[in-house]
């Protein structure tokens, strides 16, 4: 390397040792995102600011006019014609956008509005109780943290998270979740469990399958449960609430409260997710993708920042087996000699370790391709 070399690298060998800097720094007061808002900044620090490449020719305004599909979950059980409609519009849904919301699910609307209210609860509890939880180890089955790809990505996130993983134990006892949130979070838990296992039942058949194959294959087991947390941002158009990024999951079942931020990719234009009183939104994972041949798709989503907050949501990830490993790779139903498999066999732990290693923004899906 030359001397003008040299004079060259050193101011963005400077940037990286500031921003390292700031991230340690941010990460010390483990108070996340809300700590900053407490303190009364006006101003987001340089470590959320976007690239202005990445802010280029985007809007943080997604089109309304376009909506995801919406579900009637209604009669699922005894009216069988109307299930088949059902059938139809997951189908349809599944391959074309990867993302709907249901209606009429079966989850009484006060356990939704219980669950929204603890994950406020504990994220504006008084921050030496929420410390206690403050964890970045991967295998702690109840953490709070800010930013899962902190030292990863090009640039943090206006969010902080409560973190529930059952992808080992299938079961967290209430004295092990936060005392603000304990009982309204272990009803949500089992709730939604159910329906899972009810949508992996309809998933199967929209992909022409027997009703309980996916769940046989353990689909529906293995669980992580992110209650997200996003304060209301001073400068919203500079950052975002989530990067773009697709589910290293089967299935994610969201709870989302109705002030709104989450944008779907869909023919190259960002739509919002308008929020539906009582209502889920389900999406397809990148592990769904990969077991139906491409046949359903796992889409590229994010959340905007916002100067309204906070907006409060909680994502379940229906992962599979991790333990012991299990294989999968895509359904040997769905393979014929013209339909002949796209993807490589996977362990659910190996595609996870590969999304923690890296920005969220930066999918695995190809790295699991066949080569042809």
């Amino acid at each position: 390397m030359n001397m003008s070399t040299l004079k060259e690298s050193l101011p963005v060998s400077a940037q990286i040792n500031d921003r390292i800097k700031e991230l340690k720094e941010f990460e010390e007061t483990k108070s996340g995102v809300k700590g900053l808002v407490d303190s009364g900044i006006v101003k987001i620090p340089k470590i959320f600011i976007r690239p202005d490449d990445e802010l280029a020719g985007e809007t943080n305004h997604g089109r309304s006019n376009i909506q995801v599909p919406t579900i009637d979950l209604t009669g699922i059980e005894t009216d069988h014609d109307h299930r088949k409609e059902i059938i139809n519009d997951l189908t349809q849904a599944s391959k074309d956008c990867g993302f709907f919301q249901v209606l009429n699910h079966g989850i009484p609307p006060s356990v939704l509005d219980g669950m929204l209210e603890g994950i406020r609860r504990f994220h504006e509890q008084d921050a030496e109780i929420k410390k206690e939880f403050y964890s970045r180890d991967r295998l702690k089955k109840v953490k709070y943290s800010s930013n899962i790809d902190l030292y990863h990505s090009s640039s943090a996130n206006w969010r902080d998270t409560l973190t529930i993983s059952l992808m080992v134990s299938d079961r967290v006892e209430p004295d092990e979740l936060p005392a603000v949130c304990r009982s309204s979070t272990m009803e949500y838990i089992d709730q939604v469990t159910k329906l899972g296992e009810l949508l992996f039942k309809l998933l199967a058949e929209a992909l022409g399958l027997k009703q309980e194959r996916l769940v046989e294959m353990g689909c529906a087991e293995g669980r992580t449960f992110v209650c997200h947390y996003y304060p209301a941002c001073p400068e919203p158009e500079l950052t975002l609430g989530t990067s773009k990024h697709t589910d290293p999951c089967f299935l994610t079942i969201l709870l989302q409260d109705q002030i709104g931020g989450l944008q779907v990719l869909n023919n190259n234009h960002w739509i919002d997710v308008q929020p539906l009183a009582g209502s889920l939104v389900i999406n397809i994972g990148d592990l769904f993708q990969i077991i139906s041949n491409d046949e359903f798709k796992s889409a590229e989503h994010r959340v905007v920042a916002n100067q309204v907050g906070p907006r409060i949501s909680t994502a379940c990830f229906f992962t599979g087996i991790v333990a012991p490993p299990k294989m999968y790779g895509p359904i040997e139903e769905l393979i014929t000699e013209e339909n002949p498999p796209i993807y490589e066999e996977f362990t659910v732990s190996n595609y996870i370790s590969k999304f923690f290693s890296k920005a969220i923004d930066k999918s695995s899906l190809d790295e699991f391709k066949l080569q042809v």
